[in-house]
């Protein structure tokens, strides 16, 4: 029961864009049937992923079991600034729903339109904001190395993976 409860470290980017794919879709479904029950929703597939990464989550098991196995082999990267953005859209998508249930649409749908901007460059750009924002905590002394050894300084392997590419092209 413990190993349910637990985030994959570490996680195949290929399946972490395609659930913000889909992350994707399912919101702006949202927002063009104005649908408050849909944002609910989208926040319960957050608290699953956070939870349990992909394992109970519907997005996960059909991003990590049916499609990203079709798009090549695994991209695997770190596991916690994945859960970090996880918990980011969790939050962002509960207020959402929350917002726009006590009849605050205006802000209730921005949100969700934030959150849309964020999955799209999740998912079209290969850019986590979330991890983005954990590595900047990572780097000002927020979040200890300890959680995450592999991303301690993300900016430099990010650098050192452009240069390497580079030379070897």
């Amino acid at each position: 029961m413990r190993e349910l409860f637990t985030f994959p470290n570490p996680v195949n980017e290929k399946a972490a864009r395609t659930v913000a794919g889909l992350v994707v879709a399912a919101t702006v479904t949202a927002l063009a049937t104005q649908s408050a029950w849909l944002l609910w929703l989208i926040a319960a597939g957050f608290l699953l992923r956070v939870l349990a990464g992909p394992r109970l989550s519907l997005f996960g098991l059909l991003a990590t079991r049916v499609i990203a196995p079709r798009l090549g082999p695994a991209k695997l990267v770190a596991g916690p600034p994945k859960r970090f953005a996880q918990g980011i859209g969790l939050v962002v998508s509960l207020a959402a729903a929350a917002l726009v249930t006590a009849d605050l649409p205006v802000v209730g749908w921005s949100l969700a339109g934030l959150l849309v901007v964020a999955a799209t460059l999740e998912s079209v750009f290969g850019f986590c904001v979330g991890c983005a924002i954990f590595a900047g905590l990572q780097r000002i002394g927020v979040v200890p190395a300890s959680v995450c050894e592999a991303c301690t300084d993300i900016w430099s392997s990010a650098a050192r993976e452009a240069r390497e590419g580079a030379s070897v092209g």
